[in-house]
């Protein structure tokens, strides 16, 4: 990539300058600061990739870079979620696990779930799954993950959603490196077309960069003041580092809970400039049930609240939105009758 503040033909003799010494199928952009059509024609005979006029902003340029490198017959990248509490105890894992299972149902497309908190993950009591190895095996050793080793690390929970579980014992240290985190999800977002992270309670450079890079970040909250002040930095912090990117969404969970004092959903989406994406009823016996048998709050029970709030989270995450609304109760469509009645409607 070179810039020129020169006008055409002085520009040109540069670039011919330049010519010289690049090998043969060099890809070049051009920056230049002359808004000239027939400089963009002569630019493109002598094989220049792209010519941009200043000023220019980071999504313009972001795109002529990757166009250049676009090959429209290779497989698609897969989409990073990343789920992280804003508190330790939310249920973020609880929330995350549930979302990614709803995806793989909802979509029918292929799901990893990757647990990233390798001393107390609990993906695999989740699901009711005891691998013998999993994700700290490629993150401790992330040069030999490749398709065939991934493909014997992953352990299959349904058709669609696999997992890469966290040992979830204390017999060493885990000191992750974040060149190893981006190792690790680049096979991934090779191999599958969603994966899900679930990220523990941290702040390290690892973490930060999991945050930073993932194409859809979550923060679960519950309606307290610690947990909004937590939320509000996330938010800050996040936004400020993904410029380019969506936002992160809120989902507030555990809403509700009896005798136990809470700010409300409105107080809160107001205090952290964001309007909470789903707002999860506290729901002890569902949630229990679910937890201690090593299964999906769905397939308790379906038509719990709670799990349409999940399946509404899932579409949003996966762009397949639908508009939901409240059932009538049958003492509002009569009322409804009347009044469409008293306007002269049948």
């Amino acid at each position: 990539m070179v810039e020129s503040l020169h006008q055409r033909d002085a520009m040109l003799m540069d670039l011919d300058e330049l010519a010289s010494v690049c090998d043969s199928g060099t890809k070049v952009i051009v920056v230049g600061h002359a808004n000239d059509v027939l400089l963009y024609r002569e630019l493109l005979n002598r094989g220049v990739s792209e010519y941009l006029v200043m000023p220019l902003t980071a999504p313009q340029l972001m795109e002529s870079l990757s166009n250049l490198y676009n090959n429209p017959d290779s497989d698609p990248l897969g989409s990073v979620i990343a789920f992280v509490g804003a508190k330790g105890g939310v249920g973020a894992s609880t929330i995350c696990h549930n979302t990614a299972w709803a995806i793989s149902q909802d979509a029918q497309s292929d799901v990893v779930i990757a647990d990233m908190d390798l001393p107390f993950g609990t993906a695999g009591l989740d699901f009711n799954q005891d691998p013998v190895q999993g994700i700290a095996d490629a993150l401790l050793s992330p040069e030999r993950l490749d398709e065939v080793l991934l493909d014997r690390l992953l352990s299959r929970c349904t058709d669609h959603l696999s997992l890469f579980a966290a040992p979830g014992t204390l017999d060493r240290s885990y000191d992750l490196s974040a060149n190893a985190c981006d190792t690790v999800i680049d096979v991934l977002r090779k191999t599958v077309p969603t994966i899900v992270v679930d990220v523990p309670h941290l702040w390290t450079e690892w973490s930060q960069q999991v945050l930073t890079q993932a194409d859809r970040v979550v923060i679960v909250a519950l309606p307290d003041l610690a947990n909004m002040r937590n939320t509000k930095n996330l938010i800050e912090k996040l936004t400020a580092a993904r410029p380019n990117d969506l936002p992160p969404m809120l989902v507030l969970n555990q809403v509700g809970m009896p005798k136990r004092p809470e700010i409300s959903a409105k107080e809160f989406a107001s205090a952290v400039s964001t309007e909470p994406t789903a707002v999860i009823e506290f729901d002890s016996q569902l949630f229990g049930t679910a937890t201690n048998n090593g299964q999906m709050i769905e397939e308790v029970s379906d038509k719990a609240k709670p799990v349409e709030h999940i399946r509404q989270l899932a579409r949003i995450l996966m762009d397949r939105t639908e508009v939901v609304t409240e059932p009538k109760s049958f003492l509002a469509a009569l009322l409804g009758k009347l009044s469409l009645k008293r306007l002269g409607k049948k």
